[in-house]
């Protein structure tokens, strides 16, 4: 055999070789395809961020939470120096009091008023009523002895009554014009007594109007108070949710503007897969739909999220993506939200897989690369 027939025959050997590793490859070796129903994906874990920001200036006083650390909604993170603002606290809760006493005093005084205005009227018109009552008395005598002494003295002048008689009659009515004076200034002076005690419904009104002046006075400085409450508590800067904290930005001591961010917060009970799915199935993929997610850091178990999120427009698939043959293709951003996060176990930053399932009666498989 000749030196050129060796060389085909061994270049041929290993042909036959090399197909049939292929072979052997394809038919035992190569991972068996997702049921029909399926698609796989990976990516990493991310979650739902909270930026912490105070809402006024001022200098952190202290720092109570650091980067790592697990705080629930509505912990105190850091604090800012409260000295000023607590003296304004204290100051409006002075000046609350103040016009709190001021207040219930006018109003003492009102109900006061209020119940003995109308038994002051009542017993002037009642002495009213008694001096008219005993001013038409004394008319009444009066007219009688005027009359009196209008028949005597013509008695008097046809000589059947003594003199003295007359006399007695005329002075008796000179008396009943005296009683009658004496009673209608009764009545005048019972009259201006009724005037001067409804004259205190009028001190009423105005002691109504003192208290409202009042009233509103303490509103406005409750309102003052409140406001300062307010500055004092948003001093203290709290979770605005639970998770971990990824970024500390600001330490002890620092002078911060309002709205600087301090912490970045991601909240472990929202966490989800980003992962990018090829345009040629992009269309399979719906909102709802069920997924599963699987980790390296929990082999044996898989978390169920639902697809919650789908881009709009496709993008060239990302370097983080770590598949081979997805690179360079057309995809679309999918976020798979996790229905449960037990113990927290799932982590931002952690790479995980994850199979979506299209057909409701495809069974679940673990991903297949």
């Amino acid at each position: 055999m000749s030196k050129e027939t060796k060389t085909r025959w061994l270049l041929l050997s290993v042909a036959l070789l090399v197909l049939a590793a292929i072979a052997a490859w394809w038919l035992w070796l190569r991972p068996a395809p997702l049921p029909a129903g399926l698609i796989q994906a990976n990516g990493r874990i991310e979650g739902d961020h909270y930026t912490v920001a105070g809402k006024v200036p001022g200098k952190i006083s202290s720092l109570l939470a650091r980067e790592g650390d697990a705080v629930e909604q509505g912990q105190i993170l850091a604090r800012l120096d409260d000295a000023e603002v607590r003296a304004k606290v204290e100051q409006a809760k002075a000046a609350v009091q103040a016009m709190e006493a001021q207040r219930d005093a006018a109003r003492t005084a009102l109900a006061t008023l209020k119940a003995q205005i109308p038994l002051q009227v009542d017993t002037a018109r009642a002495g009213v009523a008694h001096a008219k009552a005993a001013l038409a008395a004394a008319r009444a005598g009066e007219q009688q002895a005027a009359r009196d002494a209008k028949r005597f003295a013509e008695m008097l002048k046809r000589k059947t009554v003594e003199r003295h008689r007359a006399e007695e009659a005329e002075l008796a009515w000179k008396v009943a014009k005296a009683e009658s004076a004496t009673a209608e200034a009764a009545v005048t002076q019972a009259e201006k007594a009724l005037a001067e005690a409804e004259l205190g419904w009028q001190q009423v009104k105005a002691k109504e109007q003192e208290v409202a002046a009042l009233e509103a006075q303490l509103a406005q400085t409750l309102a003052a108070l409140a406001e300062a409450v307010s500055v004092l508590d948003d001093l203290s800067i709290r979770a605005p949710a639970g998770g971990i904290i990824t970024t500390r930005i600001a330490d002890e001591g620092e002078v911060v503007a309002a709205g600087s961010p301090l912490f970045d917060i991601v909240d472990l009970d929202r966490l989800y897969l980003k992962v990018y799915i090829p345009e040629k199935v992009i269309g399979k993929v719906r909102l709802g739909l069920p997924a599963r997610i699987y980790t390296d850091a929990f082999a044996d178990e898989s978390f169920p999220a639902t697809v919650r999120y789908i881009a709009s427009q496709a993008e060239f698939t990302p370097k983080e993506v770590q598949t081979p043959d997805e690179r360079v293709k057309l995809v679309y951003a999918v976020k798979l939200y996790a229905d449960e996060n037990p113990d927290h176990r799932l982590t931002p930053g952690l790479p995980a897989d994850a199979v979506i399932r299209w057909q409701e009666d495809a069974p679940w498989v673990k991903p297949r690369w």
